[in-house]
């Protein structure tokens, strides 16, 4: 077998985690590891056993080097993807795909000006359950669409003392918890329900409008406290917590909650969709199982479980029931998708997997959801 070589960019949370998950594909060889120094760089790439180590040009200088996997904080992200196609690089990109429209409206034209395998990191549709949910979806099992109700919390920003670049909106953009979690929240409800989003009425709130920011490097999620004298106020302008309403294109409603302050919630998107049939109710910290409701009958529980899943859902299930699957899960089912597309040597005419189109959906509907919250009032996508 072929093995495809790979160059990431970036070793915050988010690098490791996608190179764990390459290194369980056959085909995929992560060959160079790239960061903001040389020294940096030899020091991650030792840490992660991984050959080369470079600069982000060096990287687009090497001719072996085919995907290239954007793992930097936002503000890199147009740029550094934008560079890597026009360096003939198939390009893996976190989200958000650019900080604005305008940058993502020409990552989208270029990618399609390339017909280089372009794909965003929204991960989370790849919960089989998610997947199984769009297919009976799509098979009729819900009926119309009557109303969403999501939420996606997190409690790493729970004290005034938590800090990181996302907090920077130089470097994360105008929006943080909408932009960071939100997008994969209403990514997966459009996904699995096959609505588009129309409206939008959005009410933000900063639960801690000055934070401290660390004066000693601090890595995200570690839970580490310095000392009171290590740290400098800083004043905070985005948004610890968002509730937006919804309208969807079938006419009926939707309501989500996002917030990055809720004690003990580590890390939970919660999904319930109601039907004309069924409702189906899925929280992303019990992946493995999905509830059903029923007006006239038992509420059913459907466990992860590929001799019960349709097989569409079958694809991203790797192992038998019982034998629980989780969030790295989710990055190597995705990666398996785009490198089947990367072996074959370009953007299929219709992916399975979330592309750079998929990623400026996600920055439209987010950039509405933040003029909505200026306004105070409904804005129309």
């Amino acid at each position: 077998m072929q093995k495809i070589n790979i160059g990431v960019v970036g070793t915050g949370f988010i690098g490791p985690a996608h190179i764990e998950a390459l290194r369980r594909l056959p085909n995929t060889n992560v060959l160079a590891l790239c960061e903001v120094t040389p020294e940096l760089a030899r020091q991650k790439a030792d840490q992660l056993g991984i050959e080369r180590s470079c600069t982000f040009d060096e990287l687009l200088a090497m001719d072996d080097i085919k995907v290239v996997h954007i793992c930097t904080p936002n503000f890199l992200h147009f740029s550094q993807s934008k560079a890597a196609l026009l360096a003939g690089k198939h390009v893996v990109c976190e989200k958000p795909l650019a900080k604005d429209l305008h940058e993502a409206k020409e990552l989208v034209e270029l990618a399609a000006q390339t017909g280089l395998v372009n794909a965003v990191h929204f991960n989370l549709r790849y919960y089989p359950l998610v997947r199984q949910m769009k297919v009976m979806r799509e098979q009729e099992a819900l009926g119309d669409v009557y109303s969403v109700i999501g939420s996606y919390l997190q409690d790493w920003l729970f004290y005034d003392t938590d800090y990181n670049w996302r907090l920077e909106p130089d470097k994360s953009g105008d929006s943080r918890a909408i932009a960071d979690i939100g997008s994969h929240l209403m990514d997966s409800l459009e996904y699995i329900t096959g609505l588009k989003t129309v409206a939008v009425m959005a009410d933000f709130n900063t639960v801690h409008k000055v934070r401290k920011k660390p004066l000693k490097p601090v890595e995200t999620y570690s839970g580490k406290m310095l000392q009171p004298e290590d740290y400098a106020d800083v004043p905070i302008n985005t948004e610890d917590h968002a509730n937006v309403l919804l309208r969807f294109d079938n006419g009926n409603r939707g309501v989500i909650t996002v917030s990055q302050v809720s004690a003990g919630r580590k890390n939970q998107m919660r999904l319930e969709i109601a039907g004309s049939k069924k409702t189906f109710a899925w929280n992303s910290e019990a992946p493995n199982e999905m509830w059903i409701g029923n007006r006239d009958g038992a509420n059913e529980s459907f466990m992860r479980d590929p001799s019960l899943a349709h097989p569409e859902a079958r694809s991203v299930i790797s192992f038998p029931g019982g034998h629980n699957e989780g969030f790295p899960d989710t990055s190597k089912q995705l990666f398996k998708e785009v490198y089947d597309a990367i072996a074959a040597g370009k953007q299929p005419e219709k992916p399975t997997y979330p592309t750079f189109a998929d990623g400026y959906r996600e920055l439209l509907i987010c950039e509405k959801i933040l003029e909505s919250n200026r306004k105070q009032a409904w804005v129309e996508i």
